[in-house]
């Protein structure tokens, strides 16, 4: 409609343009004859002109005319081809209406196609649903009846045990706590014993797949670390060429061997032994100083005061060097790296001290590379078990200057210094038992440490400490309950007790056993390990005649 009527007005417009043309066509006509009426009037005559200007009229009413008519016809046109246009605008706006209709008619017909099957759907749940319910119903029901059941046979159940218990107790003449208390006896001796004979079983069973392996690993890194076999001491004696050299030494009143022992702080032993002078001092670094001073003294024989002190302080300054060079030189032979200066120097004073006459400092560099050998074997950090193992007696460089042992010095001093490594502070710390292994390294470092120790020549020990040690050892294996006798055989190494075998079982045998060797680690000090044999016979005879 609204095309429709967009079209008549359109061709109005075309009406109203022909309308006001022809009007310009006719004032410009009336304009005309006046001029022409004029013209004429003022030539011709009035009725010339008159003529002449109807002739005008009459020809620009006709052009008018055909003006009008040409214009008119146009306008129809015109009209017609609005109409045309309106009509194929509806046709086409209809066509889109009805396109859109049969969409929206299609979603509505797919839509109530989803609601009737998802109504169907919801129906057959509520079928399924209703047919579970039944279900439970039923199995709560059948529940129900095997729960009375059962609460039936359990109160039948309770009056027979308490027939029971009240005929046991006539019988035996025991109460119910008494009874309680005698059985619980029975099973707990029971239970210990079978418990200390299950617990000897898993531990013989570990121990001798333990003992291969562990046995391997030790014997591949004593082969793969070939050492030296000679112990080491720290020199304390001085030749002399003579025995005036004595005198000299001693001086008038004995102001030179006092001047010796002010500047080196040890102790200058001037005897009867022939050829020979003897230094005696508790800091290995101050008697190392003091012997060599002594030599180069003998060497020089000016020996004198000022003499003296130049010597001793040149001689300090040369210790000095050779600490901080032999500290260095251990570090690179053991490949570790990242020390603090003064670990390097602590090292390099480890070179003059001895432990059972077996050189600290070449201890710890067997020790680091035993370390690493255990390590790799066991596919832990090989670097960081041999750094552990050349620091693990760092603490010997000072324990005579501080208090306490040289574990816990060791650590303090390490950590003091930078060594931020939990395993190396705790292998420092750890090594002899002292504070608990919070790394596989600890007992790594003991092992090498050990090892390191008990080798043939590598340590050894007065005749005094030896029986004494032996002594110690068989007294802490008879002090134990139903031994009869306590042998120390092959050097400490090993403890043979025997016991009396008709108080004790083979269990208590293995008891006794593992009692004296956590006894011998918390009261002795010993190299190695040492074996403890508990041997229990009974021998029956009978003689005929």
């Amino acid at each position: 409609m609204s095309i429709l009527l967009q079209a008549g007005s359109g061709a109005g417009d075309f009406g109203i343009a022909a309308i006001l043309i022809a009007a310009g066509i006719a004032l410009i006509v009336g304009a005309v004859v006046g001029i022409v009426i004029l013209t004429f009037a003022s030539g011709r005559g009035i009725k010339a002109a008159r003529a002449e200007a109807d002739r005008m009229i009459a020809d620009a009413k006709a052009q008018a005319e055909l003006a009008a008519d040409a214009m008119r016809s146009e306008a129809e046109k015109k009209a017609r081809e609005v109409e045309l246009a309106a009509e194929k605008a509806a046709s086409e706006k209809r066509a889109t209406l009805d396109r859109e209709s049969k969409a929206t008619q299609a979603k509505l017909d797919e839509s109530l196609a989803r609601a009737a099957k998802r109504e169907e759907t919801l129906d057959k749940k509520l079928e399924s649903i209703g047919q579970r319910e039944t279900k439970i119903d039923a199995r709560e029901a059948d529940l129900k009846r095997q729960e009375d059941e059962l609460k039936r046979a359990n109160d039948e159940n309770e009056r027979t045990r308490t027939e029971l218990r009240g005929a046991l107790s006539k019988v035996s003449g025991l109460s119910r706590e008494e009874a309680r208390e005698l059985y619980l006896t029975e099973v707990r001796e029971e239970a210990a014993h079978d418990g200390s004979a299950l617990r000897q079983k898993l531990l013989d069973e570990a121990e001798r797949e333990a003992k291969g392996k562990a046995r391997e690993i030790t014997l591949m890194a004593i082969q793969r670390y070939a050492a030296e076999n000679v112990g080491e001491s720290t020199v304390r004696s001085i030749k002399i060429t003579s025995e005036d050299m004595k005198g000299r030494i001693i001086g008038r009143e004995g102001r030179n061997i006092r001047a010796i022992e002010k500047a080196t702080g040890a102790d200058i032993l001037v005897d009867d032994t022939p050829g020979v002078i003897s230094v005696s001092c508790f800091d290995r670094v101050r008697q190392a100083i003091a012997a060599e001073a002594l030599q180069r003294l003998v060497a020089d024989g000016r020996i004198h005061p000022t003499r003296i002190e130049e010597l001793v302080e040149q001689t300090k300054r040369d210790i000095e060097e050779k600490i901080v060079k032999v500290g260095n030189e251990a570090v690179v032979e053991a490949d570790v790296r990242g020390l603090h200066p003064k670990v390097i120097e602590a090292l390099g004073k480890m070179h003059f001290r001895t432990s059972y006459g077996q050189n600290v400092l070449r201890h710890s560099v067997e020790v680091a590379f035993l370390s690493q050998m255990i390590a790799d074997q066991l596919g832990l950090n090989g670097a960081t078990a041999r750094r552990a193992g050349l620091l693990h007696d760092i603490g010997k460089a000072m324990d005579h200057e501080m208090e306490g042992g040289h574990p816990a010095i060791g650590m303090e001093f390490l950590r003091k210094y930078g060594e931020k490594s939990e395993a190396v502070l705790n292998a420092c710390g750890g090594h002899h038992g002292d504070i608990p292994s919070t790394t596989a390294y600890t007992p790594i470092v003991m092992a090498a440490d050990a090892i390191s120790g008990a080798r043939p020549g590598a340590r050894r020990e007065s005749m005094e400490m030896y029986i004494k040690r032996l002594e110690q050892l068989e007294g802490i294996a008879r002090e134990q309950p139903y031994v009869d006798e306590a042998h120390a055989i092959q050097a400490g190494r090993e403890i043979r007790v025997i016991l009396n075998a008709k108080k004790a079982d083979d269990a208590t045998a293995f008891q006794i056993a593992e009692a004296i060797a956590k006894r011998v680690e918390a009261e002795m000090t010993f190299p190695g390990e040492i074996k403890v044999t508990v041997l229990r016979e009974t021998r029956a005879e009978a003689i005929a005649r």
